[in-house]
């Protein structure tokens, strides 16, 4: 890049080490002419960065810390459905946490990468307290600080099985309700474990669920939904993870994918493997004829550490992305001395010199992959036209 620029990246780079700017995404703009806008189920982020469902999205002290980073978006901890009895049929993944692991992880090919690994699976509590959260979620999205989006597992009958219509109404009307103000957001997850689970065992049932399980939700909902799946990586070859995709036809957004499933040590976890499958899968895809671009929104996940990454998963479709991992690696591994969590991943993934989302736009607009319009790059511009296999 030309060294004006070079040298106002490194100069920020150092300054915000210390001392993070709350609305850095104006601030990129304004100094780079980068306009960092993304999109998540149909809503405008300032930038393209949020956080997976999980155990760092579980109170409101971790919400509000999001929000005075910058963050774009959080989506909630995994909620259980349950029917107007309490009844959950997925009831095994109401999972007490154990305490996180961050540990290494080398890829097959021998990369060194990181994991986090733990025993639970979704929200232990009482639907009530799931409730409470996302009210509060709901007045940070509202205030314009930070979209919270929550995430449900529902009912996943076997193949012949009817659906429990009765746990879809009553866990639906309780989030719309908490929520208020249509449409309703919400995330279906298909978590990992599902992939080590005997429900996941074969592809009929899971085809059938990513055709149908998006409809109960709608047909549930009182009010207008935006629904996004989080698929999971099954244990079959990348043609099915495709097969997947072009399955999930009724969601606003798809965000691929989940983390792999290690059989032997019962667990799910990400690095390296992760993000190879992920987007090799994503180069196989082609959205069918009768999709628009539109209509098949993409979001990534996976192995996300830096800004070249994010713009990986850009180049094949993907307006934004969610992370877990990257927030939780000891304070070391950050280059950044001060501020939350958050602020260091944000400070790292924007602003480093060499890997960093500004820098990979610019890198990008050097080699004609993007183009200035009215004086300013677009990330968005990335996924708009994104590279495909072939």
């Amino acid at each position: 890049m030309p060294g004006r620029i070079a040298g106002a990246l490194e100069r920020d780079f150092e300054r915000f080490r210390r001392e993070w700017p709350h609305d850095f995404a104006a601030l990129v703009r304004s100094t780079y002419r980068v306009d960092l806008t993304g999109r998540y189920l149909g809503a405008v982020l300032p930038h393209p960065v949020g956080k997976g469902s999980g155990q760092l999205s579980l109170n409101e002290g971790q919400l509000e810390e999001d929000a005075r980073a910058g963050l774009a978006f959080a989506v909630l901890k995994t909620l259980i459905a349950e029917d107007e009895t309490g009844a959950q049929a997925m009831a095994a993944w109401a999972i007490h946490e154990t305490r996180m692991a961050v540990e290494r992880r080398a890829a097959s090919d021998g990369r060194p990468g990181w994991t986090v690994t733990w025993k639970g699976r979704g929200w232990d509590r009482s639907l009530s307290d799931y409730l409470t959260l996302v009210r509060a979620g709901r007045d940070l999205t509202r205030a314009g600080r930070l979209l919270v989006v929550p995430s449900v597992k529902f009912h996943l009958p076997r193949l012949g099985e009817p659906f429990r219509e009765a746990e879809y109404r009553h866990t639906t009307a309780a989030l719309a309700a908490a929520w208020g103000e249509p449409p309703l957001l919400v995330e279906k997850d298909f978590s990992p474990t599902l992939a080590g689970d005997p429900l996941a065992d074969d592809r009929a049932p899971i085809l059938r669920w990513l055709k149908e399980v998006p409809r109960h939700i709608r047909r549930a909902s009182p009010v207008p939904v935006r629904i996004a799946v989080k698929l999971l990586n099954a244990r079959f070859d990348d043609d099915f993870q495709v097969e997947m995709m072009h399955a999930t036809r009724d969601a606003e957004s798809l965000v691929c994918f989940n983390r792999l499933f290690d059989p032997e040590l019962g667990v799910a976890y990400g690095g390296w493997d992760l993000s190879n499958r992920n987007l090799r899968v994503l180069d196989l895809h082609r959205p069918p004829p009768s999709f628009t671009a539109l209509d098949h929104p993409l979001v990534g996940t996976g192995n996300i550490s830096s800004g070249r990454m994010i713009l990986e998963y850009a180049r094949r479709g993907c307006e934004s992305v969610q992370l877990h991992t990257f927030f939780q690696l000891p304070l070391s591994e950050y280059a950044a001395t001060h501020g939350s969590r958050t602020a260091r991943v944000l400070h790292t993934l924007v602003f480093h010199p060499q890997d960093g989302l500004i820098a990979g736009l610019l890198e990008l607009e050097s080699r004609g992959e993007v183009e200035r319009r009215d004086g300013e790059l677009h990330f968005l511009d990335v996924a708009r036209h994104a590279h495909r296999a072939g």
